[in-house]
């Protein structure tokens, strides 16, 4: 399957109105992420890890139905990060982030699920906050953007421009992120949708790169397939692991399946695509209609995480069919799932691995 990304760059500059916002002074980077697998109490002992000092762990309070409050501690901020969260079910569910920010002296952030149709449920999932801020050295590029629905929260670009973001329909939006372009497709990019009380998932429906500026476009839905204006956070990443800052983990990987039909295994082209920080390689096969076991070689170590975000025009989405499984330094990833409406298909979708260490 052949994805034409580059031909839609007029298209999303045609829509742009800016809104800009500066990235933050210099401050201590943050981060932390989980594998939250219970709705009270210490989530997956082995797959959490954060910035905070060795003693203290993630913990998770129930609220209302499909509703948990992930505590991280000892990392909070009074305002700004960026958050993602994935679904891990054999069931066409998917997480979104209601809110987050500090307090006392850690982060708290509110996650919702929701089945399709917009039914609130439980499910596991995997979550990871960060906080980034003044310019990072090349090589690589790193940048977030949250969008409230009105404007730009918080917002960081590795290059110290502004990062610019402007409603172009119902439910979509153009995304620039100046200083952080490139000659073709390269890097990897998560979305998650950021809405307090409605059912909202969101993905990138575009993505058209320029030597001056990535440019991407966001499309979110409501509980079925109706496009909703909502708020959402979206991480740019290219030779930098999911939890930014200037020193990133020796172990990390994305890839982006841009050939969902092809059998596999097979690694994605062109190159930039795909990255693996120990030098090695990654590839995807296919588990059946669907399903997508993706592999990172050499990079395992626990604690972990894994994120999945769906692409395409469509209202598919994409979540973890079960949890990530590090054998030795290897990651399988078994299955990434893609769903329209509740069915099965065949969908493009980016995926990213981060470990601790």
């Amino acid at each position: 399957m052949i994805i034409r990304m580059l031909c839609i760059t007029a298209l999303l500059a045609a829509g742009l109105t800016a809104v800009a916002t500066a990235a933050g002074a210099a401050v201590p980077n943050r981060w932390g992420f989980a594998h939250v697998n219970v709705n009270n109490g210490v989530p997956d002992i082995a797959r959490q890890a954060g910035s905070w000092p060795a003693g203290p762990t993630v913990t998770v309070t129930p609220g209302g139905i499909g509703q948990t409050y992930v505590r991280f501690p000892q990392i909070g901020i009074p305002r700004g990060g960026i958050v993602h969260v994935t679904a891990i079910s054999q069931e066409a569910v998917w997480c979104q982030v209601q809110k987050w920010g500090q307090s006392g002296a850690d982060e708290i952030v509110v996650v919702q699920c929701y089945r399709y149709g917009g039914a609130a449920v439980f499910t596991p999932y995997s979550i990871v906050f960060s906080e980034s801020s003044g310019r990072m050295a090349p090589p690589g590029a790193f940048g977030y953007i949250h969008w409230t629905g009105s404007a730009i929260g918080s917002t960081y670009n590795s290059s110290g421009v502004a990062n610019n973001v402007g409603p172009t329909g119902v439910g979509v939006w153009t995304v620039t992120l100046p200083g952080l372009g490139s000659s073709t497709i390269a890097g990897n990019i998560q979305v998650t949708a950021v809405n307090p009380s409605v059912p909202a998932r969101c993905k990138v429906s575009a993505w058209a790169p320029i030597a001056a500026a990535q440019q991407i476009q966001v499309r979110c839905h409501n509980a079925t397939n109706v496009p909703l204006n909502t708020g959402w956070n979206l991480t740019y990443q290219r030779e930098r692991a999911i939890t930014g800052g200037v020193n990133p983990p020796r172990n990390f990987a994305y890839v982006f399946d841009n050939s969902p039909a092809n059998p596999g295994p097979y690694t994605p082209v062109p190159p930039a695509i795909t990255f693996n920080s120990q030098g090695s390689f990654n590839d995807i096969m296919s588990a059946g209609l669907g399903f997508r076991l993706v592999s990172f070689y050499q990079v395992g170590a626990l604690p972990d995480n894994v994120q999945v975000t769906a692409f395409g025009t469509g209202p598919e989405f994409c979540n973890l069919l079960t949890l990530w499984n590090t054998f030795g330094v290897d990651v399988r990833v078994r299955d990434v799932v893609c769903y329209n409406a509740v069915t099965r298909v065949n969908q493009p979708s980016f995926t990213t691995y981060v470990s601790a260490r």
